[in-house]
């Protein structure tokens, strides 16, 4: 207890977590509107203004998480913010231009002639596709140490191939919830596809990470640790079970259920999240800083603490108001 009484390590451990709970809930909810974005092709030409609909009142708010949680490393890890983005510069670049994509065409494609609305449609789906494949890269090449081998690009790219796969999954269990109808019985498809592709990637990366270093070994595998952390994968293994139940019934009882691939979808981001957590703490950059060398002075942290804690519930209040505000299903998109 008089360990955490130090603000040289609560200080810095608490704007970990925020930062990292930031950084869960942006790849919960920008991944499913990154995900709807990937299925765009899928749709049918008179779909596609539904799957926009479904995602039009949330997808920028989704984005603010990533702002909040790059903005916490910048301030409260400079050191970190710097090797990060130095090892990553070419992805995020990737990133920032699919996003800016993504945007362009979200409004273009409601003001363009209607001839022009498919080459739209393709560049939102074009910046849903640079975007979600760059931050897949960008979690493998983390994982593997930030360091540019012919082995560490490899294994990111089967990252960011699975993660691209995964958050199309968790835009399909989106689609089911927020659509009806035609569209609803294709999302479930499309679910059943994608399902697999997140188990490949949790899998994957599962394998990998304990295998990177001895010290991630030992946590996981050593006794009893190994017993205290086998509800994970059990869990994980019946959350997959029951969302293929699910898609197996669904759509069934007008709907009431709907919102269930989508809640466990949440889940197994969440558990993915918290194992990759788990292995690289105390490190904010694997390998070479851990969050308590690379945090800033405790009296700049503690007056940055301050803003968030005015920010922060300023940003949940909008996120909780706006899914409040534009619950049930999603409507023909209108611009009048």
């Amino acid at each position: 207890m008089a360990y955490f009484a130090d603000p040289a390590v609560w200080l810095p451990w608490t704007f970990a977590a925020l930062m990292g709970l930031s950084t869960l809930i942006y790849v919960v909810l920008d991944g499913f509107d990154l995900g709807v974005g990937l299925l765009m092709p899928l749709a049918d030409e008179d779909q596609k203004d539904r799957l926009v609909a479904s995602i039009g009142p949330f997808w920028d708010a989704n984005e603010t998480w990533l702002v909040l949680a790059v903005g916490l490393l910048l301030v409260a890890f400079p050191p970190a913010h710097g090797i990060i983005l130095t090892a990553l510069y070419l992805p995020v670049f990737i990133m920032l231009i699919g996003l800016i994509l993504r945007g362009v065409s979200f409004e273009m494609r409601a003001k363009a002639p209607l001839a022009q609305k498919r080459m739209w449609n393709g560049a939102f789906f074009a910046g849903s596709l640079m975007a979600s494949l760059s931050q897949g890269f960008m979690l493998g090449m983390y994982i593997m140490g930030l360091t540019w081998t012919w082995a560490h690009v490899g294994f990111a790219a089967l990252t960011a191939l699975f993660l691209t796969v995964g958050y199309s999954f968790i835009g399909a269990a989106w689609l089911i919830w927020k659509t009806e109808g035609a569209l609803q019985i294709r999302a479930i498809r499309w679910a059943k596809g994608g399902i697999w592709g997140l188990v490949a990637g949790i899998i994957a990366i599962s394998i990998a990470t304990p295998f990177v270093s001895a010290r991630i070994f030992d946590k996981w595998f050593s006794v009893p640790t190994a017993f205290y952390l086998a509800p994970l994968p059990i869990i994980s293994v019946l959350l997959v079970v029951f969302v293929w139940w699910q898609l197996a019934r669904l759509p069934l009882n007008h709907d009431r259920w709907s919102w269930t691939p989508f809640a466990a979808a949440t889940a197994l981001f969440t558990l993915a999240y918290g194992g990759m957590a788990y292995s690289f703490y105390p490190y904010v950059v694997p390998k070479k800083i851990t969050l308590y060398d690379a945090a800033s002075a405790p009296e700049s942290l503690f007056i940055i603490l301050i803003g968030t804690v005015f920010v922060l519930p300023a940003i949940v209040c909008y996120t909780l108001l706006s899914y409040y505000i534009f619950r049930g299903k999603a409507r023909d998109l209108r611009y009048d």
